[in-house]
């Protein structure tokens, strides 16, 4: 029997909270997606959240349910689930885990980047993150198998590792405090080969595209070509602030040097602290360059697919697509 309604049915909880035409409409969204506490949740916590979304949208409202609640259970819904599959996403993946994982393995980059055993170590254990990242957050519905999913893995971080490689030696040439920024400039290339490896089914056979009302009208491999160039970009300047952090560490470790050189151990946990500083205001900043829910004239689509819409649906000038995160 359903419970008596104590908010209205009529509330969207299919788009975002916030208005996303706007970068702070969007910024709002993203500090709560990406908020890293969601990945402290519960798996009953977040099939708590999964029923209360569900069951609203068949107008069911749980009892003595606020629409504030209603909101969080669909930030805590949509931090966990894939927005295209419905399916649970691998917990290292999520957006929500960015900054506690990225903090980590960027510390430790920028740690340990003099001998080329701990770049190929940490560029490696870097790119296998993003590829489970990348893979977590893509675009569409299509399954892939295994066999795809390997391939895709392989070609990602063997093409990102050795470009990283190749950057740490020709830092070899450049100043130390040049090779410092080795990392970060091996981050920003490997993004642009990772990114689009794992994600080459979505190249390949397009992404699904809808109308303003969600209605299917075709899969697109432009669309697909849009979205990813979107996110290389947001992924790239996600990494970038942590270069300010290294500055301000350096000025720090000058600054402090006699503490520092009676306790060097602390050398580490600042540099990390600091990028960690950093990532909780650029993974959602960044994040919100461009709206998830991203869109494309119809008039650059492939010709066969306009020819198709403008048959089925004449009326429709834009489609619209998740462009994954």
């Amino acid at each position: 029997m359903a419970a008596e309604c104590t908010i209205s049915t009529s509330i969207n909880i299919k788009e975002p909270r916030w208005d996303q035409g706007t970068f702070v409409g969007r910024a709002k969204h993203f500090f709560t997606v990406t908020d890293p506490r969601n990945i402290l949740l519960s798996n009953e916590q977040l099939e708590k959240a999964r029923q209360i979304i569900l069951d609203y949208k068949k107008g069911v409202v749980t009892a003595g349910l606020t629409e504030d609640e209603l909101w969080r259970a669909k930030y805590v819904f949509d931090s966990a689930f894939h927005p295209d599959t419905g399916e649970k996403m691998l917990l290292i993946g999520r957006m929500s885990a960015q900054v506690p994982m990225n903090m980590t393995i960027t510390g430790c980059m920028m740690t340990f980047y003099r001998t080329t055993p701990a770049v190929l170590f940490w560029q490696w254990i870097n790119q296998s993150f993003n590829a489970i990242v990348n893979y977590t957050n893509r675009s569409g519905d299509a399954p892939i198998t295994v066999n795809q999913l390997g391939t895709a893995y392989v070609s990602a971080t063997t093409g990102a590792v050795a470009t990283a490689l190749g950057l740490n030696a020709l830092a070899k040439h450049v100043s130390p405090l040049i090779g410092r920024f080795v990392p970060f400039a091996a981050v920003a290339a490997a993004n642009c080969i990772n990114i689009p490896l794992m994600r080459q089914r979505e190249l390949k056979h397009g992404i699904p595209i809808t109308d303003e009302n969600d209605n299917r009208l075709g899969e697109s491999s432009k669309a697909a070509q849009q979205a990813i160039t979107q996110v290389v970009v947001s992924r790239i300047l996600m990494a970038s602030p942590g270069m300010g952090s290294f500055i301000t560490v350096e000025w720090i470790l000058n600054y402090v040097y006699q503490i520092m050189h009676r306790f060097p151990w602390m050398s580490a946990p600042i540099q990390v602290g600091l990028v960690g500083f950093c990532l909780v205001f650029a993974t959602p900043l960044c994040c919100a360059l461009f709206p998830q829910k991203s869109s494309m004239a119809v008039s650059r689509l492939e010709a066969e697919l306009q020819e198709k819409i403008r048959a089925s649906h004449p009326g429709v000038e834009t489609v619209y697509f998740n462009k994954g995160l």
